[in-house]
């Protein structure tokens, strides 16, 4: 008993330093945040934080590990709902991922400048290594439905559900490095729409599904992503008055 509480304990401190992270990240951002203020905000010392984590990186990794862990208990009940097609599977599991990413847009945003600097690049694997692990058999459970409904045809039901995973991760990748371009706002948007229909296209050849029966990710929450133009920050000033000055 007394070595379930300590496991108890010990889970909950780390709960709250990965909290207290996640939420620096997304008002200073990663690059700004220190370990001494991971410190200061929860009163513990140096001794203490590294009893948990061994460096900024590994508490990155943690941090994103944990929201893997939050979206996979997301998911587990659309793979296993007995009433849904295959099909509704699909479109349910990317767009609750997609509004699970978007209800964090200000984390993935603070994160996006930094995650792809190759001092992470040991994270990044890490993270892909177990985002591989944990997704790919939920993916497969929709496969071999869709192939026992007849609406998939792929030959290779064990090994595909990696592969959707390696094309949904390399769209977020492309996605990703479009959006940190200097490029006008509407170019941006257009190239990130043509490559999400491009991908989507691959998707559903890789599975065997007819044309024009997935979709990947919905235009709007593309656009949800992009920060307002001159222009509409110009017009957001001129209509919506700032606190204290109406």
């Amino acid at each position: 008993m007394a070595r379930t509480v300590k496991q108890e304990e010990y889970a909950a401190r780390r709960n709250q330093i990965l909290d207290v992270a996640q939420r620096l990240v997304e008002t200073k951002g990663y690059e700004q945040i220190t370990i001494q203020d991971i410190l200061d905000d929860l009163h513990i010392s140096k001794g203490a934080f590294y009893h948990y984590f061994d460096s900024k990186p590994a508490l990155l990794e943690a941090i994103i590990e944990r929201m893997i862990d939050d979206v996979e208990q997301l998911l587990l009940p659309i793979v296993h709902d007995p009433l849904l097609p295959a099909l509704a599977k699909f479109q349910r599991f990317f767009a609750t991922s997609a509004r699970w990413k978007i209800a964090r847009r200000t984390f993935f945003l603070e994160l996006l400048q930094v995650w792809y600097a190759d001092e992470n690049a040991i994270v990044r694997q890490k993270v892909h290594t177990a985002v591989i692990k944990r997704v790919t058999p939920l993916l497969t459970v929709i496969i071999r439905q869709g192939i026992q409904e007849g609406v998939l045809t792929t030959a290779y039901p064990d090994q595909v559900g990696e592969v959707v995973l390696s094309l949904m991760e390399n769209l977020g990748d492309t996605l990703a490095r479009l959006f940190l371009s200097s490029e006008p706002k509407h170019e941006v948007l257009r190239r990130m729409e043509s490559t999400t229909v491009a991908y989507t296209d691959a998707l559903e050849r890789v599975l065997g599904a007819p044309s024009g029966s997935l979709k990947l990710v919905d235009p709007d929450m593309l656009q949800a992503w992009l920060p307002p133009s001159a222009t509409e920050r110009s017009a957001e000033h001129e209509t919506v008055p700032a606190p204290g000055l109406a």
